[in-house]
């Protein structure tokens, strides 16, 4: 039977202030809580890094107390790992691309589910990394059924799927509508068990991360995770929303990461009846931010008056997707 797992907060906090006698720090301070899992039947199962081998069994006990008898969950199995940078920091064999924004509200989730969507059209095998921790949105987006993911043999999550796009999200690993009142810690522990510890498909050929709007813990992880990786600056037309995004593109630069170009959305709306373009959010914020950052601007998508739009055999917003897919590709 494959085992369910989920996050309980509770479980990382009550445990944070252990202290390691041998430095004088708390797993906290140590970042050494890689893994916190409840499995089937109620087990808890956690991941510790970087503990020096003579305070182990001193911390097991610790740890065993505050599970059993302070949370009273009836056992737990505590397994000790030492990070292997080379492992951390490679590629998975996969190809990554990272969607990201200066600020929230620019369609940055929405352009990464229809360029998947494209991707798909052109047999490409997908998955999807929503790092937005705080703000999830892809499995609302692709209106899937938020449960808990099953876990394989190997222990290593098994994504869930829509259509042929495989997904990873913090939707399902916490209740619904619970929100997440995490500090970076947290939220840096769950990005990384989404690039460690996912059991994608062998035949996957392009993992898309959405990213969280600007620059700050998580996307420093990313870089940290996959080194390797390309990403798209996504903007709106409007100026205000370009200025921060070039902020964005920026950051993301000087910690590495390689933009390959800017996407901008929201660009206009076609007005059928009179062939003309209606410019509802400004003119100009994608060649600001693309000239900024001295890459190109590699598309303009219009505004769609319906949720379907991008399925439509020869509507605009398809077009427009697949021709960026055809030039990712």
């Amino acid at each position: 039977m494959q085992e369910a797992i989920f996050l309980d907060k509770r479980i990382i906090d009550s445990i944070a202030d252990i202290l390691d006698s041998k430095t004088g720090k708390s797993l906290e301070d140590l970042n050494a809580i890689k893994n916190v899992k409840i499995l089937d039947n109620d087990v808890v199962k956690i991941e510790l890094t970087n503990i020096d081998k003579t305070v182990q069994d001193e911390i097991k006990l610790l740890i065993a107390k505050v599970v059993k008898v302070d949370l009273k969950y009836p056992g737990v199995i505590i397994d000790f790992t030492f990070d292997n940078k080379e492992e951390n920091t490679n590629n998975n064999g996969y190809k990554y691309l990272a969607i990201a924004s200066g600020k929230g509200g620019v369609g940055k989730s929405t352009v990464t589910v229809n360029l998947a969507y494209a991707l798909m059209r052109l047999g490409k095998k997908v998955g999807i990394i929503d790092v937005d921790i705080y703000g999830s949105s892809i499995p609302l987006l692709l209106n899937m059924p938020i449960k808990p993911l099953d876990l394989n043999e190997e222990e290593r999550i098994i994504p869930a799927k829509f259509m042929d796009i495989e997904v990873v999200a913090m939707d399902f690993f916490v209740p619904k509508n619970q929100p997440l009142m995490w500090r970076a810690p947290l939220a840096s522990q769950m990005t990384k068990m989404f690039f460690n510890d996912v059991a994608w498909d062998s035949e996957i050929d392009i993992i898309l991360i959405d990213m969280p709007p600007g620059t700050g813990d998580i996307a420093i992880d990313v870089r940290e995770l996959v080194p390797k990786s390309d990403m798209l600056i996504v903007t709106s037309p409007n100026i205000n929303a370009a200025n921060i995004a070039v902020k964005a593109g920026l950051g993301s630069k000087e910690i590495g990461h390689n933009i390959l170009g800017v996407i901008e959305n929201m660009s206009y709306y076609y007005n059928e009846c009179s062939k003309e373009r209606v410019n509802l959010f400004g003119v100009g914020g994608g060649t600001f931010v693309a000239k900024e950052l001295g890459v190109d601007l590699l598309v303009a998508i219009p505004i769609s008056d319906s949720d379907e739009a991008v399925f439509k055999e020869g509507s605009m917003q398809r077009k427009m997707y697949s021709l960026l897919a055809k030039n990712l590709g």
